[in-house]
């Protein structure tokens, strides 16, 4: 029994899935559906959380927008996703960035993770 089910599961993986973390400024390339038309949309922010696992795994990208906050929440094997690609990275303590909905303005910058 257990074993169909996590046949399912492994059914429903991504085989491309991206690679990134938690406080990582990321671009997320979407395919968004329009009636008939389909065109790739992206959203660009930083990953402020990560939650789940297996195919059921979402992250939670965060920006601000004309001084709005804005987040999505995109799952990870979605075939909907083309592409995500990290344009940073920064160095963070915790496995979630909520504190940076409180933040404004220069406050809510992360320090940049240095590369060796």
């Amino acid at each position: 029994m257990t074993t169909a089910i996590e046949k399912i599961r492994r059914e429903g993986l991504a085989e491309n899935a991206p690679e990134f973390e938690v406080g990582d400024t990321v671009k997320v390339h979407a395919k968004i559906y329009e009636g008939d038309k389909e065109r790739i949309q992206v959203f660009s922010g930083t990953v402020i959380a990560r939650d789940g696992s297996g195919n059921t795994e979402t992250f939670t990208v965060r920006r601000v927008s004309h001084g709005v906050g804005v987040e999505k929440v995109f799952p990870v094997h979605s075939p909907h996703i083309t592409k995500v690609t990290v344009e940073g990275s920064a160095s963070v303590r915790r496995a979630k960035l909520y504190f940076l909905r409180r933040r404004v303005g220069k406050q809510a910058r992360l320090k940049t993770k240095i590369r060796k």
